[in-house]
């Protein structure tokens, strides 16, 4: 019995330290999960603001291409054919600028940007056709308008899906 009254210290010091190293273990795993909970709301939170971004990135894309905007844009002494050069370089600089953004919007909605993207370059080429090349940039741009006001107005219409959508995901 006087051997064992030697292992009584370290006995008593196990029996208190168990119960502090489960409780220490239970808040270490308590914790760990709260954190993993943490990292992923905010991811979540992250993904929605991209989302939120890139929504409002591709209506400002959409604004800047209605013709009203874009007669706006360069000096008025070219010539019609170095006006349409430069709003198409300036429409598919843009585009391509902001192509990433197709990640966080519906495959519909990318392809009616798409769409309406190729439309204004396809009016702005039908609209020179039309004038035979022999109009002055202040025709062209008039008839632009003219020709844009009697079609379909496809941007105003993306525009409108995009802001329902973004309600749906906000």
């Amino acid at each position: 019995m006087a051997s064992f009254s030697g292992y009584l210290p370290y006995a008593f010091a196990l029996i208190i330290a168990i119960p502090f190293l489960v409780l220490l273990r239970q808040f270490v795993f308590t914790y760990i999960r709260l954190k993993e909970q943490e990292i992923r709301l905010l991811s979540v939170k992250s993904n929605s603001e991209n989302k939120t971004q890139s929504y409002e990135r591709m209506t400002l894309f959409m604004e800047r291409l209605k013709p009203s905007n874009l007669i706006q844009r360069f000096d008025k002494g070219l010539a019609a054919h170095e006006f349409i050069f430069l709003t198409e370089k300036a429409i598919s600089e843009e585009f391509d600028y902001n192509a990433s953004q197709q990640l966080y919007i519906t495959k519909s909605s990318w392809q009616n940007i798409v769409d309406s993207k190729n439309s204004v370059i396809t009016l702005l080429h039908k609209t020179y056709e039309e004038g035979n090349g022999n109009i002055n940039l202040d025709e062209f741009k008039t008839i632009l308008l003219m020709n844009y006001m009697e079609g379909e107005d496809y941007i105003s219409m993306t525009i409108e899906d995009l802001r329902k959508e973004i309600i749906i995901i906000a």
